[in-house]
């Protein structure tokens, strides 16, 4: 009984064990994680289906065109009594009926409402494919935004390590100073807090890589975890951008691509909605017989066919507004549809406008930052060295770090800045910059 109970306890903890996940982060390209995005991420996956549905509905505004057609076929029998001709209860020999049918409608005139319709549903696969062409560089743009800020953590990473070097061995040679009689206590001390200043920003660093890569790990959507390639930088050349071809590109972007076939869509939807004002026809054809004892007409028994065709004209005279409430409503549709399609073409200019200036301070920051870390990094080095001769002070050698750290911080953001301006502008314009 003993071990049946130990085995039934180490069984969940077995399963569990079963269904532990790499841990590793497994390094991969900013390419590679858009193109995984684009695979795996819900959003692109939802997007692709409603283009499915939408095709479906063309489909089906299509099959409106064609006649129905449908067949029956079903058989009875009765028993008991009934009344006969001279009102008195007779009995009946129960029999199987049988009948077969088929039934097949069109519609004759409809004052274009089908015509229409198919417009309209056309017009939303064009809308549903931007839409997920602008799904897409959104998905893009969240995936370099976590990849852009991996990259940073790494970046701040490196910062803290020398920055970390830098205290400790300044710890060391404050404490031999003290030792030596030619520092005082505070100034190990504050080569103490130095340290633990320079390990919180390692620290820090280490948890935005790790949450950053988990963030990209349920964008890609992939079972294991990803991280950014530290290779993959802002170091690598890039093309110059031209201003004046991207602001072209972003009012024909996805975005505005949509709204545009949304307002060919409503369009129709206003034609198919005034059709209403005239009177609807369609035709009815049908074929169908029955019989007794005559299994579907399959044996020699009597099975007698009819044959019927007519004609239906129906006009709503009174139907509460309906009909008026219906054009109402698809000419406020496009009406809105014109406001929005205005407002995202100004969006894009903005958008454009905010992002280049953007990229521009980012690239111009960088090459200041650049000249700036070098700088503070020759005066970090000759400051330690006057306070090693005893001609400065602690503090000065404090100050001088403190403004190096500060310089690649500066640098670090203004990469960071550059990175996701470019994303920014990718995923307005719906394509990738050279």
């Amino acid at each position: 009984m003993l071990r049946k109970l130990i085995l039934l306890l180490a069984t969940p903890a077995a399963l569990v064990a079963q269904q532990v996940t790499d841990t590793t982060f497994h390094p991969i390209s900013v390419t590679e994680a858009v193109r995984l995005a684009r695979e795996n991420n819900v959003s692109n996956i939802t997007a692709e289906n409603a283009i499915r549905t939408a095709n479906n509905n063309v489909r089906s505004a299509r099959a409106a065109l064609i006649p129905t057609l449908n067949a029956s076929a079903g058989q009875s029998k009765s028993a008991g009594q009934r009344v006969g001709p001279g009102n008195q209860l007779i009995d009946f020999i129960p029999a199987w009926s049988y009948n077969t049918g088929l039934n097949s409608q069109v519609t004759l005139f409809d004052a274009g409402k089908m015509f229409a319709d198919i417009k309209t549903q056309k017009a939303n696969v064009v809308a549903q494919q931007a839409s997920a062409v602008t799904t897409e560089y959104n998905v893009a743009f969240q995936v370099k935004q976590a990849y852009n800020s991996i990259l940073a953590a790494k970046e701040s990473e490196g910062a803290a390590r020398a920055q970390l070097e830098a205290a400790q061995l300044q710890l060391q040679q404050s404490i031999a100073r003290v030792k030596a009689g030619a520092a005082n206590v505070s100034d190990s001390l504050r080569s103490v807090v130095q340290v633990g200043n320079a390990q919180l920003a390692l620290l820090s660093a280490q948890n935005s890589y790790q949450t950053q890569s988990a963030a990209l790990t349920r964008l890609v959507g992939t079972p294991y975890f990803v991280t950014a390639d530290p290779a993959d930088t802002v170091a690598h050349p890039v093309a110059p951008i031209d201003s004046a071809q991207v602001m072209q590109l972003a009012l024909d972007g996805p975005a505005i691509r949509q709204l545009d076939a949304q307002l060919n869509a409503n369009r129709a939807s206003e034609r198919s909605a005034k059709t209403a004002y005239l009177p609807t026809v369609t035709a009815n054809l049908s074929y169908s017989g029955s019989g007794t004892s005559a299994i579907y007409g399959l044996n020699s028994n009597p099975y007698p066919y009819t044959r019927g065709i007519s004609l239906s004209l129906n006009y709503p005279i009174f139907n509460r507004f309906s009909r008026e409430n219906n054009i109402a409503a698809a000419e406020i549709s496009y009406q809105n549809t014109q406001a929005e399609l205005k407002d995202a073409r100004l969006g894009a200019q903005q958008s454009i406008i905010t992002d280049m200036a953007t990229l521009r301070n980012a690239e111009e920051t960088m090459r200041v930052q650049q000249t700036n870390v070098q700088a503070s990094e020759e005066d970090l080095r000759v400051q330690q060295q006057r306070y090693n001769l005893g001609a400065s002070t602690l503090l000065d050698v404090l100050n001088s770090q403190s403004a190096l750290v500060t310089a690649r911080q500066q640098l670090i953001q203004a990469r960071l800045s550059y990175r996701n301006a470019r994303a920014q502008i990718e995923a307005v314009i719906g394509r990738d910059l050279p």
